[in-house]
């Protein structure tokens, strides 16, 4: 085999939580066409991306397979719109700004999400007002089981909040390996309505924003509010923002006249609330346990400080979500893939 297989090599770099866990072999791949080859002779395979949405608990026995397929190309292109082919292992943050320099508009609320193209379908990531199906029109995959190329339209892949295809019903069939999008190229509509968003531009004396300032106050709060991973370990919102009944919140609004609460679409009979605030409320915002802690600016971002192991991180969610449970009735689904 021409592929350069690695043996025992550490993933800290390959993952945004920094746990340093091994694997027993690995491989960097960078084609369609070593891809199919390399899962054509291991049968028993992990596939990695940017690592941004995992906890690695233990060594993985099974090879590592790290994809890191790069290209950007223009498909085509009318009056108002342009439609844009992006392989998997592209950077997300990076394609975002691709976009900006080329006035794209689309994906400027989702600034500075960390993890790579292939791995944004998965998990329909979505920020200020905006989600990743927004603005998807195909999803380019393998079929593991038949290496077979296979192409996944929007409405196929079954978004839904922080939910695909690829996560439920398909998981772990299908390989990603490329994403195509349908961008603006004018008349941008801007998706400046969350309150963080208006506050910063309206600190800047904008009145009539466009994608790039739009995406720059995006930059500025995330900055502000979440660490960096290359600084500090940590994959982002470790929990989902739940949805409670509106008889629930209905009690809840009666003794927490302030809680955070934001309308579900398509469903006036519920609630989404904000699972950093509650975390907050327990008591957790900054508190730090070893090495595994809770973000001082984000509670919603657990963090590894340096040499937490992932079931010290684990277990300090478990915690979370007990006293969550306790307090108000209410269950914190995690967002981020425990791997043991």
């Amino acid at each position: 085999m021409r592929i350069n297989i690695k043996e025992n090599i550490s993933l800290k770099p390959y993952n945004s939580f920094g746990i340093d866990v091994k694997a027993g072999r690995f491989v960097s791949i960078k084609s369609i066409d070593d891809l199919k080859e390399i899962i054509s002779d291991e049968k028993d395979f992990f596939l990695i991306g940017g690592g941004s949405n995992m906890l690695l608990l233990n060594d993985i026995d099974r090879i590592v397979i790290h994809i890191n397929t790069k290209g950007k190309k223009i498909i085509k292109q009318d009056e108002n719109h342009v439609w844009v082919q992006v392989a998997a292992g592209e950077n997300w943050h990076e394609f975002v700004l691709w976009c900006l320099e080329n006035d794209f508009g689309g994906v400027e609320n989702l600034a500075l999400i960390p993890g790579n193209v292939g791995t944004a379908p998965i998990q329909n990531i979505g920020a200020y007002g905006v989600e990743v199906k927004d603005v998807i029109v195909e999803v380019y995959t393998i079929e593991i089981a038949t290496r077979k190329e296979t192409i996944f339209s929007n409405s196929e892949c079954k978004f839904g909040y922080r939910d695909s295809i690829f996560k439920n019903l398909q998981k772990g069939k299908y390989i990603i390996t490329g994403v195509s999008f349908k961008l603006t190229t004018n008349n941008h509509t801007i998706h400046d309505n969350y309150g963080a968003i208006q506050s910063k531009l309206t600190d800047r004396h904008i009145d009539v924003p466009c994608i790039a300032n739009v995406a720059d106050a995006v930059i500025s709060i995330r900055t502000e509010k979440l660490p960096d991973p290359k600084e500090i370990g940590n994959s982002g919102s470790f929990f989902k923002n739940p949805i409670v009944s509106e008889k629930h919140f209905n009690k809840l609004i009666q003794e927490y006249l302030n809680i955070p609460n934001y309308p579900v679409p398509n469903d006036t009979y519920s609630k989404k609330l904000a699972a950093g605030w509650l975390i907050d409320q327990c008591g957790f915002k900054g508190k730090r346990y070893g090495d595994a802690g809770v973000h001082k600016n984000q509670a919603l971002v657990l963090v590894n400080y340096g040499n937490a192991t992932g079931r010290e991180i684990l277990n300090l969610a478990y915690k979370i979500q007990n006293k969550v449970q306790e307090r108000f009735g209410v269950a914190l689904e995690m967002e981020v893939n425990i791997i043991s």
